[in-house]
């Protein structure tokens, strides 16, 4: 990486190139995806709503009306959308980008069973890339959170059925996405793979998952937390963005902001907590991810 502050300015041309981001339909995947078209990419965007989905699809058109975008119904919280959007998707995938996620809701299951946060933001993914997986051919980019710094895996209580704290849930599916990530970069390279498994935080930006997730006090202090030390959702999917597209970039490489507590600021390359990088705890939460999904990667 550079040393200069890195913008969405200096993303390559990306003609030829195609993009999948979940969540694209606001903050993080809607920037993610505006940036990528604004360069020539060809950009799937996925949304579990329609109609929030075609007003983004139409909202980016409107600043560059000859991009190549696509829009495709995904719940990442559903197994069954999962499946039903990578069996629709017929085409080779240069980058999968996995942005979308829910932040701090009640306790809530999904269909599956499973407890919402760490469905969405981590098994959904998880099934996703895998059953995309023959079809990669550059880079897959998952979104974690700063919030991984606190997580811990409880892998003896993944639905919060004994104890559920929001926020916690919330650490604990981010640490996951880390996990996640490193885990697929150890078993490309393992593979002979040329596809890279990168990763990135957006530190603290004003999207609405503030807002849609938490309620009671968690919500109230979050509206003027936002207003305060938030920056824009567009300079947060920087990192992702950097992730996705920038030409340094290596198997297991973490980028987010390079401000004071990671918190705002342009891409730079960052650690993530230890506990993340123990090969141990992310080859156990891979093979119980296999057996709560139902898809096995086959490298």
């Amino acid at each position: 990486m550079t040393k200069t502050r890195w913008t969405a300015e200096q993303i390559p041309d990306q003609e030829g190139r195609t993009f999948v981001v979940t969540g694209a339909n606001s903050g993080l995947g809607y920037e993610t995806a505006r940036a990528l078209a604004a360069k020539g990419a060809r950009v799937v965007l996925t949304a579990r709503n329609a109609e929030r989905g075609r007003a983004a699809l139409a909202k980016i058109r409107v600043e560059y009306p000859n991009a190549d975008l696509e829009l495709a119904s995904l719940d990442l919280a559903d197994l069954d959308s999962v499946r039903a959007f990578a069996a629709g998707l017929d085409e080779p995938v240069d980058v999968l980008v996995n942005n979308a996620g829910v932040m701090m809701p009640p306790r809530t299951l999904t269909k599956q069973g499973f407890e919402s946060q760490f469905a969405t933001n981590h098994l959904g993914h998880f099934a996703l890339t895998g059953l995309l997986l023959e079809r990669l051919r550059s880079r897959v980019v998952t979104v974690t959170s700063g919030l991984h710094r606190r997580g811990t895996i409880q892998f003896d209580d993944l639905t919060g059925s004994r104890v559920y704290s929001p926020v916690d849930a919330y650490a604990q599916s981010k640490l996951a996405n880390v996990l996640f990530a490193l885990e697929l970069d150890r078993r490309f390279r393992a593979a002979g793979s040329s596809v890279v498994s990168a990763y990135a935080h957006p530190g603290y930006s004003a999207t609405n998952l503030q807002s849609s997730g938490p309620t009671g006090l968690l919500n109230l202090l979050m509206k003027p937390a936002n207003l305060l030390v938030a920056q824009s959702a567009e300079q947060g999917a920087l990192p992702q963005l950097y992730a996705a597209t920038a030409e340094d970039v290596s198997g297991g490489d973490f980028f987010g902001p390079d401000g004071l507590g990671e918190m705002r600021g342009y891409p730079k390359r960052v650690q993530p907590v230890s506990g993340a990088t123990d090969p141990e705890t992310a080859r156990k939460l891979w093979e119980v991810s296999e057996e709560l999904t139902g898809v096995s990667y086959s490298f």
